[in-house]
């Protein structure tokens, strides 16, 4: 985690980037102790967001490209779980883009909506929206409880 700081804003891009991907990682806790290292706040929560929903909208296309040998691989989602959720996300397409920013379930919901090929002109805004805001309530909550 302290390597990446090095890099700066690179660094949280890319970890952001990653943490909406493959990797267990956390972009939180970059993006707090950035903050705390007197980073620019809102260029932080700006450039956390972007790398994030970038990697969500990498999922979304993985999700498009409906290659199931390559989403349980590399996303270890399995296709039953998709299956299961289609209907609901279907009709609440701009909900559940929205959504795509909590932990675990937000891959699988990126994935399907892209499975669903759903409208990508919907998916990135409330992606974006739903990604800004947790990365706000992060960041003001490192700035007022841990400096």
């Amino acid at each position: 985690m302290l390597d990446l700081i090095e890099y700066g804003y690179i660094g949280l891009f890319f970890a952001s980037f990653l943490a909406a991907t493959l990797l267990p990682f956390s972009s939180e806790a970059l993006l707090s102790l950035m903050i705390f290292s007197n980073f620019d706040f809102y260029l932080c929560v700006f450039i956390a967001t972007i790398g994030n929903t970038l990697g969500s909208i990498l999922n979304y296309y993985l999700g498009r490209l409906g290659k199931w040998e390559y989403i349980e691989k590399y996303l270890k989602i399995k296709q039953e779980r998709i299956f299961k959720i289609q209907d609901k996300i279907s009709k609440i397409v701009w909900l559940a883009a929205f959504f795509i920013w909590l932990p675990i379930v937000g891959d699988i919901i990126a994935v399907a909506l892209g499975v669903l090929k759903a409208n990508i002109y919907v998916v990135i805004p409330f992606t974006f929206v739903g990604k800004l805001l947790r990365y706000m309530v992060i960041a003001y909550l490192s700035v007022y409880y841990f400096v």
